[in-house]
Formats: structure tokens, sequence, C-alpha cells
């Protein structure tokens, strides 16, 4: 039977563009006047640099965001398949 691999590369994209998604979604929802200190609980201890809310602060989530999916990527994928080999 062949064994199932995650492509560590799509895997990436994809989570880092839907935490952006995510992440542009949770600003607007703040500025919208829904916060009730949700950017103090997600943003501001998750994100290096964050402060509610700048231009240069905003960016800074973009770019946080978009790593912490490749470091989920780059952890998840390699023991998914590690994992999936020795099951199989």
């Amino acid at each position: 039977m062949p064994t199932s691999r995650i492509s560590i590369m799509p895997l990436g994209l994809t989570l880092s563009f839907f935490l952006v998604i995510t992440y542009v979604l949770c600003v607007i929802y703040g500025l919208l006047g829904f916060q009730q200190g949700m950017h103090q609980l997600l943003f501001l201890q998750i994100i290096p640099g964050f402060t509610w809310i700048t231009w240069p602060s905003f960016f800074i989530g973009l770019f946080w965001t978009f790593v912490w999916g490749w470091y989920i990527a780059l952890v998840f994928a390699p023991l998914f398949n590690f994992f999936t080999a020795r099951i199989q």
C-alpha cells in the first residue's frame, strides 16, 4: 500500500494564507468595535511587536501570521510523514 505524504510547500502556503486571511478578518472585526480585549488575548501574546492598531503594526501582524503558517508546516509535515510511514 502506498504511503500518504504531505508536501511542505503547498501546506506552508495554505496554512500561511489561511492565517493571514483569519488575521485580517479579526482586525476588521476588532475595528468594527467588537474587540472586547480580543487584540490583547490573540495578538499581543503571539505576534512580537504588535500593538493595536497602527499601519506598521498591521504589517508586522501580516508578517508574523505568515511565518507562523510556515512554522506549523515545517514541523507538522515531517512529523506526519514520519508517523504515516511507520504506521502503514
